[in-house]
């Protein structure tokens, strides 16, 4: 028989670990938000990772209502979409300087700079376009399994590539300057207690995948920090 102090020792972990699920997505990016606010420039910062943590999130509240999971997981989800949104923000604003010669908007559907516009309300078109489509295509077919399975292993696929535009840019830059270090840290650190929350908490197949994935590339990008010198590469 369990004993009152375990039921209150099981509760208090249990209330802390959903409290990190719902408040840990979104963490890792404080300190990128004060590197970029602090030196004016997103430079070292991918914002295709907030194109895919929006895509991912849209998609996993859509699964939400055609198969539930945990209530902190759909929170989480909600929080990194605003996250995002500020990133992004901060981003643009940074960059009004140094934009590109032509303005470059939305509503040009020119795929060759998408996800490269001059004004964040052009991101904001898109991010709410994707979402009607989204929630469209959700009310449509949500009493089919097969859809909402699809829309799930897609959500939980994508957020799985979150840090690869991080991976790829440090990379073609062989530099991590202007990344925030803290930021990986702390994405690894986040996924690996959230891949261990989905292993004891039994969550569906896509979330434990996601999460093993997720930390694979975290790794990958400690490595280049350790591998990359700061300065970016001289061109000569």
């Amino acid at each position: 028989m369990v004993s009152s102090a375990d039921q209150a020792i099981l509760f208090f972990f249990t209330s802390v670990s959903s409290l990190f699920i719902m408040f840990g997505g979104a963490l890792p990016y404080i300190p990128q938000y004060f590197q970029i606010r602090k030196s004016n420039s997103s430079e070292g910062f991918s914002t295709k990772v907030c194109f895919v943590l929006l895509i991912a999130n849209i998609l996993r509240i859509a699964f939400w209502f055609g198969k539930f999971y945990e209530t902190p997981l759909l929170i989480q989800s909600v929080l990194i979409i605003l996250t995002m949104l500020v990133m992004l923000e901060i981003c643009i604003r940074c960059n009004k300087d140094s934009v590109l010669d032509k303005r470059r908007s939305f509503t040009d559907f020119d795929p060759v700079y998408f996800w490269n516009w001059s004004k964040f309300l052009d991101y904001l078109q898109c991010v709410g376009l994707m979402a009607s489509l989204i929630a469209m295509l959700t009310y449509c077919f949500i009493e089919n399994s097969v859809f909402v399975e699809t829309i799930g292993t897609l959500s939980l696929c994508t957020e799985a590539t979150l840090a690869l535009p991080q991976l790829v840019k440090n990379f073609q830059s062989a530099s991590t300057q202007g990344m925030s270090v803290q930021m990986v840290l702390m994405w690894f650190i986040g996924d690996s207690f959230k891949t261990l929350y989905f292993i004891l908490r039994d969550s569906p197949l896509q979330f434990l995948m996601c999460g093993s994935i997720q930390t694979a590339v975290d790794i990958l990008i400690l490595f280049q920090v350790v591998s990359y010198d700061k300065t970016p590469e001289r061109t000569k």
